[in-house]
């Protein structure tokens, strides 16, 4: 295995990549929305109005949602007052899930772009032609694609850590985020998540035309994060420390599927002629 190449490979497809304006778009927009526009309006709306409102802002919003919640959750927000509830039980709890949005987008965009970008960009021929076994090319792939949509999730989880704590610091009182659950959400859940991404849009894109065929293709493995978010409203399927290690073993499981099936279905042959 030839890790010069490897990187060569990756370094090629992160280059093209942020020259492409259809993924450098979605991947400096959505996270700026998910890590400051959307918790800054979670946290401070309520403070604006609920103090001028007097009582109208209350737990009564909250009760039938908190009824559903593992006896975990409700202990962990017993003693809070209203705005403390509505600021530790959104931004800590039901926005977790939202956060999979970045690994998947960021490593379905690279992943998009890896063959089919080629084809447009009249470049895979001579990548084809290189002296690279399939294993290496597929590995160079795979690198370009994880490495930025980790560096993204995790970088944003910073930036989101810094804007709920100092937003929500008037009400709290005190640095209160990450909770428990957010540390294997990140360290497990991501990664899978970001790997199933990029293993589907790796077979996907070796596959169409377009770079958007592929990448709306691809995109449709926001379905699992749509699900695990309304579990997480519900209460039918919470993400607690157990819970987050569960769902990225099966993500994990998932992942090691299509990474088998696209290693043993990848063919230069096929991809000669799509030319």
């Amino acid at each position: 295995m030839n890790w010069s190449l490897i990187w060569a490979i990756a370094r090629k497809d992160l280059k093209e990549v942020a020259q492409n304006k259809a993924a450098v778009v979605p991947a400096v927009v959505v996270p700026v929305l998910f890590i400051v526009v959307f918790p800054l309006a979670i946290v401070l709306l309520p403070q604006a109005f609920g103090s001028a409102a007097g009582n109208a802002f209350s737990l009564q919003e909250l009760e039938g949602m908190l009824q559903r919640m593992p006896p975990a959750v409700t202990q962990a927000l017993a003693g809070l007052s209203p705005l403390q509830v509505w600021v530790v039980f959104t931004t800590g709890y039901i926005f977790a899930p939202m956060f999979l949005i970045l690994p998947l987008m960021m490593a379905s965009i690279v992943a998009s772009d890896s063959f089919v970008g080629e084809k447009e960009r009249k470049t895979l021929e001579g990548l084809l032609y290189s002296p690279t076994s399939d294993a290496e090319l597929i590995l160079g792939k795979i690198v370009a694609s994880l490495l930025p949509a980790l560096a993204l999730c995790w970088a944003s989880f910073v930036v989101y850590s810094i804007v709920v704590n100092l937003a929500g610091l008037p009400v709290m009182g005190r640095l209160w985020f990450p909770t428990a659950p957010w540390w294997p959400l990140m360290l497990w859940v991501v990664p899978a998540v970001a790997t199933l991404g990029m293993a589907s849009a790796v077979i996907i894109s070796s596959r169409v035309g377009t770079f958007m065929e592929a990448y709306q293709m691809s995109a449709s493995g926001v379905v699992l994060v749509l699900a695990l978010v309304a579990g997480q409203v519900t209460g039918v399927l919470f993400l607690s420390v157990p819970v987050a290690f569960l769902v990225g073993l099966a993500v994990w499981a998932v992942d090691a599927g299509l990474l088998w099936v696209g290693v043993r279905t990848f063919s230069r042959n096929r991809l000669f002629s799509r030319l």
